[in-house]
Protein backbone atom coordinates (compact mmCIF):
# COMPACT_ATOMS: atom_id res chain seq x y z
CA UNK A 1 0.00 0.00 0.00
CA UNK A 2 2.03 3.07 -1.38
CA UNK A 3 1.13 6.91 0.35
CA UNK A 4 2.07 8.42 -3.17
CA UNK A 5 -1.35 9.57 -5.24
CA UNK A 6 1.21 8.22 -8.32
CA UNK A 7 4.55 7.21 -9.70
CA UNK A 8 5.16 10.26 -11.08
CA UNK A 9 4.40 11.62 -7.76
CA UNK A 10 6.85 10.33 -6.03
CA UNK A 11 9.31 10.91 -8.06
CA UNK A 12 8.68 14.50 -8.09
CA UNK A 13 8.87 14.24 -4.23
CA UNK A 14 11.90 12.73 -3.81
CA UNK A 15 13.50 14.87 -6.69
CA UNK A 16 12.91 17.72 -4.38
CA UNK A 17 14.03 15.67 -1.01
CA UNK A 18 17.56 15.10 -2.96
CA UNK A 19 18.11 18.46 -4.33
CA UNK A 20 17.33 20.05 -0.55
CA UNK A 21 20.01 17.57 0.85
CA UNK A 22 22.45 18.99 -1.67
CA UNK A 23 22.08 22.43 -0.27
CA UNK A 24 23.22 20.88 3.05
CA UNK A 25 26.62 22.85 4.22
CA UNK A 26 27.47 20.03 6.19
CA UNK A 27 28.67 16.32 4.91
CA UNK A 28 25.65 13.71 4.90
CA UNK A 29 25.05 9.95 4.53
CA UNK A 30 21.88 8.05 4.37
CA UNK A 31 21.29 5.14 6.79
CA UNK A 32 18.78 2.61 6.95
CA UNK A 33 17.39 0.82 10.17
CA UNK A 34 14.85 -1.95 10.69
CA UNK A 35 11.92 -1.98 12.99
CA UNK A 36 8.95 -3.97 13.42
CA UNK A 37 6.79 -1.24 11.93
CA UNK A 38 9.13 -1.43 8.73
CA UNK A 39 12.52 -0.16 7.46
CA UNK A 40 13.28 3.61 8.31
CA UNK A 41 15.69 6.03 6.82
CA UNK A 42 17.39 8.44 8.44
CA UNK A 43 20.06 11.34 7.02
CA UNK A 44 23.14 11.22 9.48
CA UNK A 45 24.74 14.38 9.56
CA UNK A 46 26.67 17.49 11.60
CA UNK A 47 29.21 17.15 14.09
CA UNK A 48 29.99 13.50 14.21
CA UNK A 49 31.98 13.64 17.47
CA UNK A 50 29.27 16.18 18.74
CA UNK A 51 26.04 15.14 21.03
CA UNK A 52 24.15 12.90 19.42
CA UNK A 53 20.33 14.06 18.61
CA UNK A 54 17.58 12.27 17.20
CA UNK A 55 15.87 14.41 14.77
CA UNK A 56 11.91 14.21 13.75
CA UNK A 57 10.48 15.88 11.03
CA UNK A 58 6.94 17.98 10.74
CA UNK A 59 4.16 16.89 8.90
CA UNK A 60 3.42 18.00 5.25
CA UNK A 61 7.59 18.31 5.15
CA UNK A 62 10.61 15.63 5.14
CA UNK A 63 13.56 15.49 6.93
CA UNK A 64 15.65 17.00 4.11
CA UNK A 65 13.20 20.06 4.35
CA UNK A 66 13.52 20.22 7.74
CA UNK A 67 17.43 19.64 7.88
CA UNK A 68 17.73 23.03 6.01
CA UNK A 69 15.47 24.40 9.05
CA UNK A 70 17.67 23.40 11.42
CA UNK A 71 21.11 23.70 10.06
CA UNK A 72 21.82 25.94 13.43
CA UNK A 73 22.35 22.55 15.32
CA UNK A 74 24.80 21.11 12.54
CA UNK A 75 27.61 22.43 14.58
CA UNK A 76 27.24 21.14 18.26
CA UNK A 77 25.65 17.94 17.18
CA UNK A 78 25.85 14.60 15.58
CA UNK A 79 22.58 14.63 13.90
CA UNK A 80 20.32 11.46 13.00
CA UNK A 81 17.51 13.17 11.31
CA UNK A 82 15.12 10.52 10.33
CA UNK A 83 12.28 9.95 7.92
CA UNK A 84 8.69 9.55 9.70
CA UNK A 85 7.46 6.18 8.56
CA UNK A 86 3.98 6.24 6.54
CA UNK A 87 5.44 9.96 5.52
CA UNK A 88 6.77 11.55 2.28
CA UNK A 89 10.71 10.19 1.78
CA UNK A 90 12.67 7.05 2.24
CA UNK A 91 11.11 5.16 5.05
CA UNK A 92 8.60 2.31 4.69
CA UNK A 93 5.04 3.49 3.73
CA UNK A 94 3.23 2.06 6.15
CA UNK A 95 0.50 4.03 7.83
CA UNK A 96 0.81 4.29 11.82
CA UNK A 97 -2.07 5.56 13.72
CA UNK A 98 -1.28 9.29 15.64
CA UNK A 99 -4.02 8.73 17.83
CA UNK A 100 -2.33 5.46 20.37
CA UNK A 101 2.06 5.52 21.10
CA UNK A 102 2.50 3.47 17.95
CA UNK A 103 4.70 6.27 16.61
CA UNK A 104 6.45 6.98 20.12
CA UNK A 105 7.23 2.83 20.24
CA UNK A 106 8.18 3.34 16.41
CA UNK A 107 10.94 6.14 17.73
CA UNK A 108 12.18 3.95 20.75
CA UNK A 109 13.09 1.02 18.32
CA UNK A 110 14.58 4.02 16.15
CA UNK A 111 16.85 4.50 19.44
CA UNK A 112 17.47 1.17 19.90
CA UNK A 113 18.79 0.57 16.27
CA UNK A 114 21.10 3.13 16.67
CA UNK A 115 22.78 1.83 19.52
CA UNK A 116 21.98 4.30 22.20
CA UNK A 117 20.04 3.46 25.37
CA UNK A 118 18.97 6.68 25.43
CA UNK A 119 19.34 9.67 23.53
CA UNK A 120 18.86 14.06 22.95
CA UNK A 121 15.52 14.38 20.66
CA UNK A 122 14.36 17.16 19.06
CA UNK A 123 11.39 17.99 16.77
CA UNK A 124 8.78 20.36 15.31
CA UNK A 125 4.97 20.50 15.07
CA UNK A 126 4.20 16.83 13.80
CA UNK A 127 7.58 16.16 14.39
CA UNK A 128 7.13 17.23 18.11
CA UNK A 129 4.23 15.34 18.66
CA UNK A 130 6.26 11.86 18.06
CA UNK A 131 8.48 13.04 20.80
CA UNK A 132 5.80 13.76 23.08
CA UNK A 133 4.51 9.74 22.39
CA UNK A 134 7.69 8.66 22.75
CA UNK A 135 8.42 10.48 26.27
CA UNK A 136 5.07 8.48 26.91
CA UNK A 137 6.17 5.56 25.69
CA UNK A 138 9.83 5.25 26.06
CA UNK A 139 10.38 7.62 28.88
CA UNK A 140 13.70 6.25 29.70
CA UNK A 141 15.10 6.66 26.20
CA UNK A 142 15.05 9.89 26.50
CA UNK A 143 18.00 12.07 27.78
CA UNK A 144 16.79 15.79 26.76
CA UNK A 145 13.95 17.14 24.73
CA UNK A 146 13.25 19.99 22.80
CA UNK A 147 9.63 20.69 21.70
CA UNK A 148 9.23 23.50 19.20
CA UNK A 149 5.37 24.80 18.16
CA UNK A 150 4.29 20.76 19.19
CA UNK A 151 1.21 18.91 18.24
CA UNK A 152 0.50 16.56 21.17
CA UNK A 153 0.16 18.43 23.67
CA UNK A 154 -2.79 20.34 23.78
CA UNK A 155 -4.16 20.87 20.10
CA UNK A 156 -6.25 23.60 19.33
CA UNK A 157 -10.46 22.22 18.51
CA UNK A 158 -10.76 21.79 14.97
CA UNK A 159 -12.92 25.37 14.91
CA UNK A 160 -9.49 27.09 14.86
CA UNK A 161 -8.52 25.19 11.74
CA UNK A 162 -11.68 26.42 9.56
CA UNK A 163 -10.52 29.42 8.29
CA UNK A 164 -8.32 26.73 6.08
CA UNK A 165 -10.76 24.51 4.97
CA UNK A 166 -12.29 27.08 1.99
CA UNK A 167 -8.82 27.73 0.48
CA UNK A 168 -7.90 24.21 0.63
CA UNK A 169 -11.34 23.14 -1.25
CA UNK A 170 -10.64 25.79 -3.42
CA UNK A 171 -6.71 24.77 -4.10
CA UNK A 172 -8.06 21.26 -4.64
CA UNK A 173 -10.22 22.67 -7.08
CA UNK A 174 -8.48 25.18 -9.25
CA UNK A 175 -4.41 23.65 -8.60
CA UNK A 176 -3.87 27.44 -8.23
CA UNK A 177 -1.06 28.79 -5.63
CA UNK A 178 -2.74 31.45 -4.72
CA UNK A 179 -5.27 29.03 -3.21
CA UNK A 180 -2.66 26.88 -1.12
CA UNK A 181 -0.91 30.31 -0.02
CA UNK A 182 -4.48 31.72 1.48
CA UNK A 183 -4.52 28.15 2.93
CA UNK A 184 -1.28 28.55 4.67
CA UNK A 185 -1.55 32.21 5.52
CA UNK A 186 -3.37 31.24 9.20
CA UNK A 187 -0.13 29.38 10.24
CA UNK A 188 2.46 31.53 8.29
CA UNK A 189 0.39 34.46 9.48
CA UNK A 190 2.56 36.91 7.46
CA UNK A 191 3.54 35.25 3.58
CA UNK A 192 7.14 36.52 4.19
CA UNK A 193 6.80 33.26 6.18
CA UNK A 194 6.06 31.48 3.71
CA UNK A 195 9.35 30.40 2.25
CA UNK A 196 10.28 28.57 -1.07
CA UNK A 197 11.63 25.54 0.50
CA UNK A 198 8.12 25.80 2.84
CA UNK A 199 5.58 26.33 0.01
CA UNK A 200 7.33 23.90 -2.54
CA UNK A 201 7.85 20.56 0.07
CA UNK A 202 4.18 20.88 1.50
CA UNK A 203 2.54 21.92 -1.93
CA UNK A 204 4.62 18.15 -3.70
CA UNK A 205 3.42 16.75 -0.37
CA UNK A 206 -0.74 18.25 -0.46
CA UNK A 207 -0.43 16.99 -4.69
CA UNK A 208 1.05 13.75 -4.13
CA UNK A 209 0.62 11.76 -0.99
CA UNK A 210 -2.37 10.61 0.66
CA UNK A 211 -1.15 10.45 4.66
CA UNK A 212 -3.72 9.26 6.89
CA UNK A 213 -2.00 9.88 10.23
CA UNK A 214 -3.65 13.38 11.22
CA UNK A 215 -2.51 14.96 13.54
CA UNK A 216 -0.84 13.40 16.67
CA UNK A 217 -3.43 13.53 19.52
CA UNK A 218 -2.64 15.09 23.19
CA UNK A 219 -0.31 12.04 25.31
CA UNK A 220 -1.89 11.60 28.81
CA UNK A 221 -0.76 13.65 31.34
CA UNK A 222 -0.14 9.91 33.53
CA UNK A 223 1.53 8.43 30.90
CA UNK A 224 3.70 11.61 30.46
CA UNK A 225 4.49 11.83 34.05
CA UNK A 226 6.88 8.64 34.10
CA UNK A 227 9.08 10.95 31.63
CA UNK A 228 12.00 12.79 33.73
CA UNK A 229 13.91 14.31 30.81
CA UNK A 230 14.98 17.67 30.99
CA UNK A 231 12.58 19.66 28.24
CA UNK A 232 12.36 22.29 26.63
CA UNK A 233 8.67 23.61 25.07
CA UNK A 234 8.26 26.51 22.64
CA UNK A 235 5.20 27.70 21.56
CA UNK A 236 3.58 30.21 19.31
CA UNK A 237 1.38 32.83 20.42
CA UNK A 238 -0.77 32.81 17.07
CA UNK A 239 -0.57 29.57 16.30
CA UNK A 240 -3.80 28.46 15.01
CA UNK A 241 -2.92 24.54 15.52
CA UNK A 242 -1.00 24.10 18.46
CA UNK A 243 -1.83 28.00 20.54
CA UNK A 244 0.95 29.26 23.26
CA UNK A 245 -2.05 29.73 25.39
CA UNK A 246 -2.97 25.81 25.54
CA UNK A 247 0.17 23.84 25.03
CA UNK A 248 2.21 26.04 27.58
CA UNK A 249 0.29 25.93 30.64
CA UNK A 250 -0.49 21.92 29.71
CA UNK A 251 3.08 21.67 29.79
CA UNK A 252 3.90 22.86 33.09
CA UNK A 253 1.25 21.01 34.39
CA UNK A 254 1.73 17.06 32.65
CA UNK A 255 6.02 17.54 32.27
CA UNK A 256 7.77 16.94 35.71
CA UNK A 257 11.23 18.66 34.02
CA UNK A 258 9.81 21.44 31.63
CA UNK A 259 11.15 24.66 30.35
CA UNK A 260 8.46 26.57 28.71
CA UNK A 261 9.26 29.56 26.19
CA UNK A 262 6.21 31.84 24.28
CA UNK A 263 7.22 32.96 20.77
CA UNK A 264 5.73 36.14 21.01
CA UNK A 265 3.35 37.93 18.24
CA UNK A 266 4.29 34.35 15.86
CA UNK A 267 2.46 31.70 14.75
CA UNK A 268 2.65 28.16 13.30
CA UNK A 269 5.51 29.03 10.43
CA UNK A 270 7.59 31.28 11.81
CA UNK A 271 11.85 31.73 12.12
CA UNK A 272 13.62 31.60 15.22
CA UNK A 273 15.65 34.61 16.47
CA UNK A 274 19.43 33.68 16.86
CA UNK A 275 19.18 34.25 21.05
CA UNK A 276 16.39 31.62 20.82
CA UNK A 277 18.57 28.78 18.40
CA UNK A 278 21.14 29.34 20.48
CA UNK A 279 18.83 28.98 23.68
CA UNK A 280 18.11 25.70 22.03
CA UNK A 281 21.31 24.18 21.82
CA UNK A 282 22.63 25.38 25.26
CA UNK A 283 19.68 23.92 26.40
CA UNK A 284 20.22 20.33 24.37
CA UNK A 285 23.56 20.58 25.45
CA UNK A 286 23.27 20.98 29.21
CA UNK A 287 24.50 17.88 31.34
Amino acid sequence: MTIYKSVTGKKKILKLYDEQLGRLKTVYSDKWISTSFGETHLIETGNLVGIPLLVFHGGNATTAYNLLACDFLMNDFHIYAVDTIGHPGKSEEVSLSARNYDYGKWAGEVIDALGYESICCFGGSFGAGILAKLMCAAPEKVQRAGLYVPAGIKNASAINSMSMMFPMIMYWITHKDNWLKKCMLPMAVTEENITHDIYETAKLSINYTNVKAGMPSNVAGKDMKNCKAPTLVMAAEKDCLFPAKRVLPRAEQIIENVTTYLLVGRGHMSSLTESEKQMIIEFLKRE
